[in-house]
């Protein structure tokens, strides 16, 4: 009986053991490697609670990168597609056609967008051979569970000027272009406690009131300026050339404006500086919406949040619900090159730490290596659901 006991299947492992060895693993293809080895595994592992696993890295060639396992995946989308995009696990396609769409690529589901270049092109009130050089695509609630939400498009070009897209899928309801009004130099939307906010690159702080059709029923500025929290963080040398990008972010109970300062070096054109950008730090900053007027608080902390930061989505989770987050912690990479400039997102990328203020790499430099890749898909964050 002894003997019999040491010999025991692998497929006999307790489930409260299955998953403690799964919370152990923060890679998503590493738990579906798990789940494959038996039936048995599978079904229990299903019945597991488990933490969100470590999102993936879209790359220009139309592949997927694990962090931090640095494995490559392929997930099939509609022939001719890119990914401009993300909102959680949906991939935000675009294709020859100028069709646009949200694709869940693990349940295949999709849902058709109004054409948004359209959108952009009837605001041009003159000839320009500008053209849009990313989207922004922000929803009230997650697509899963509301498939009905209304999405709105931030659509930048490589002019002066940005345009705000209402719509109820697939109908586009509203549209603004910033050149109407200077103040509202649109750079970046959010909606928090469903409400849509959004940053205008002069400091101000907007809420964007919508009606029950999805028109933009009122535009009202709440906080007018960063005050006296606007200079260069005090520890970044003043021998040296920086530039400034800030991004809105809910986490948690909270509206956050976070700066990413990036040391540049100096270059004859515009572009080129964009090529030879590294970030130097971060800066953290609470609305706060309960002052009249309303106004930024520096913060030091998130709360023991995660935050993944990106121009075409940045997402803040609970450290402690999830599998290799790290507490307090700014995870980048970069995606603010034009799409023609850069193959790797691992380039400017790192694990910026609040408590400290010390930047780690994201990847190691041989991980890094191998993603010198060509393509027309541009670096977002994506977020697999716990089981496939």
């Amino acid at each position: 009986m002894m003997e019999a006991a040491m010999y025991r299947y692998w497929s006999d492992l307790q489930p409260e053991l299955l998953g403690l060895v799964l919370k152990h693993l923060p890679s998503l293809s590493d738990r579906v490697r798990l789940r494959a080895v038996c039936r048995t595994w599978r079904s229990n592992s299903m019945l597991q609670p488990l933490p969100l696993p470590f999102p993936w890295l879209t790359l220009p060639d139309g592949t997927f990168l694990s962090i931090p396992g640095s494995e490559i995946h392929r997930i099939p989308v509609p022939e001719g597609a890119c990914c401009q995009g993300s909102i959680d696990n949906w991939l935000f396609l675009i294709d020859n056609g100028n069709v646009c769409s949200l694709m869940n690529p693990f349940s295949k589901t999709a849902l058709e967008l109004p054409n948004l270049v359209a959108v952009w092109e009837r605001e041009i009130r003159y000839h320009s051979d500008r053209k849009p050089i990313f989207y922004k695509l922000v929803v009230p609630s997650p697509l899963d569970s509301s498939p009905h939400s209304p999405v709105v498009a931030l659509i930048m070009d490589d002019g002066c000027f940005h345009t705000l897209c209402i719509s109820q899928p697939p109908i586009a309801t509203a549209s603004l272009r910033d050149n109407k009004d200077p103040r509202l130099f649109l750079s970046d939307v959010v909606f928090f406690n469903g409400k849509l906010y959004a940053w205008g690159c002069f400091g101000q702080l907007f809420i964007v009131d919508l009606d029950n059709d999805c028109a933009i029923s009122s535009i009202s500025c709440i906080i007018d300026s960063l005050g006296d929290i606007g200079g260069t963080p005090q520890h970044l040398s003043i021998a040296e050339e920086y530039m400034v990008k800030r991004y809105l972010v809910e986490c948690g109970a909270k509206l956050l404006l976070v700066a990413r300062w990036f040391r540049c070096t100096p270059r004859s054109t515009s572009y080129d500086v964009f090529e030879h950008k590294r970030t130097a730090a971060f800066q953290v900053f609470e609305a706060d919406l309960q002052s009249s007027p309303g106004r930024w608080r520096k913060g030091s902390e998130l709360g023991g949040h995660a935050l993944f930061l990106g121009q075409h989505g940045s997402k803040c989770l609970p450290a402690v619900e999830c599998s290799g987050y790290n507490e307090d912690c700014i995870y980048f990479m970069c995606d603010y090159v034009w799409p023609t400039s850069s193959a790797n997102p691992l380039c400017d990328s790192g694990v910026y730490s609040m408590r400290d203020g010390t930047i780690t790499p994201l990847m190691s430099e041989a991980a890094a290596a191998p993603l010198q890749r060509v393509g027309q898909w541009r670096p977002t964050w994506f977020f697999p659901p716990q089981a496939v």
